[in-house]
């Protein structure tokens, strides 16, 4: 006898889960089984609910600002679960009318299609480097924000540093020796120095929890491996295994490319063919950290001392991989400014080459150390 399936789309919100039911064996019927508040406890009586009614479940629901928390839930308990990517659900072009209840429906329905894309879920502790990786992203501009603050302040009131280099130690000792004409402004200066020192120092602590971290991580073969390549320091290479997790997932390094949105967009029709920017689709941390490594080709090829004290103890097979990426990045990226191409189209152009010897690195990898791929 055939097993029933229920399909079970959920409209996860921070105070709700709309629930909708597509069974196969009801020659496609639909129902609405209720909106629940968005409590583990209140979902786990809905789970036992629809067991006692018989039949396999399917969960899928939207990724989106609550995480990953249902779904960690639902695999832990041995129920079936998808989380989805939002921007490759099916719409409707004359489709108006958008509530919870429609949305749960149609992805109760087209996950009962098999017409969903399904997004990779991180492990736990994959999600935890992220969140600290992300927390130095918005540290970082943070910093900027009030570097830009001091600097409009000390312009608006004719304030010019006599040095060559902002925001070095001596740049930091003449700021104290500034005179303002009113107590008001020196209050505002002291503040505004305060607030970089301290965006500086917030900085500093994150990245060496990301160095502490990392080796503790189970990618942490995977971030020394990647380190081996130039312009890949620790905070690149965390971002990347902490944003992607198993290169190894992605069959080709196209597929890779592809999901970071690296590949030109294309708009073709019949014998006419026409390319544009790139897609930017997917993980943008991945894509704006690698294109900053790309810039670090622009000079000759050449192993420095940096280079090779992060080469030690690595394979040999992946130290030629990241010989051979630099000898034809650093090439590639002077033969395409001497024909007149922009910085930054060079630049996203080598930063997705990158891409394919960093996949090319995780598959050896995977086979000296498949734990660690």
């Amino acid at each position: 006898m055939k097993k029933t399936i229920k399909n079970v789309g959920l409209d996860v919100h921070k105070n709700s889960i709309s629930i909708i039911i597509a069974d196969d064996d009801r020659d496609g019927e639909v129902r609405y089984y209720g909106t629940i508040n968005n409590d583990l406890r209140q979902l786990n009586k809905v789970i036992r609910n629809l067991i006692s009614q018989g039949g396999e479940l399917r969960f899928v629901y939207e990724a989106g600002p609550c995480g990953y928390g249902i779904y960690q839930h639902l695999i832990g308990n041995g129920i079936d679960c998808v989380v989805v990517a939002p921007s490759k659900i099916p719409q409707q072009s004359g489709n108006r009318l958008k509530n919870d209840r429609r949305d749960s429906l149609t992805l109760a329905r087209l996950h009962r299609a098999g017409e969903l894309t399904a997004v990779y879920v991180p492990t736990p502790e994959d999600e935890a480097l992220r969140d600290l990786m992300r927390a130095r992203i918005d540290a970082t501009r943070a910093l900027r924000v009030a570097k830009q603050q001091l600097s409009a302040f000390l312009l608006r009131h004719n304030v010019v540093y006599p040095g060559k280099t902002l925001w070095t130690k001596t740049y930091f000792n003449w700021l104290p020796t500034v005179a303002m004409p009113h107590p008001a402004q020196r209050i505002v200066l002291q503040e505004y120095i305060d607030t970089v020192t301290d965006t500086i120092h917030r900085v500093q602590r994150l990245t060496e929890q990301i160095r502490l971290q990392s080796q503790r991580s189970s990618r942490c073969e995977l971030i020394k491996a990647l380190q081996s390549m130039r312009g890949i320091s620790l905070i690149v290479a965390a971002t990347i295994a902490a944003e992607l997790g198993d290169l190894t997932r992605f069959e080709t390094p196209g597929k890779l490319m592809a999901f970071l949105g690296l590949i030109p967009s294309e708009h073709s029709s019949g014998a006419k063919v026409k390319k544009g920017p790139i897609t930017k689709t997917g993980n943008r941390h991945v894509r704006n950290a690698l294109v900053e490594a790309a810039h670090a080709y622009r000079f000759a090829a050449k192993k420095s001392r940096t280079i090779r004290q992060r080469q030690e103890n690595l394979p040999k097979k992946i130290i030629e991989i990241s010989w051979k990426a630099q000898c034809r990045l650093c090439d590639r990226y002077r033969h395409m400014i001497a024909k007149g191409k922009q910085v930054n189209v060079t630049k996203t152009a080598i930063a997705r080459e990158l891409v394919g010897f960093t996949w090319a690195i995780a598959q050896e990898l995977a086979q000296t150390s498949p734990i660690n791929a």
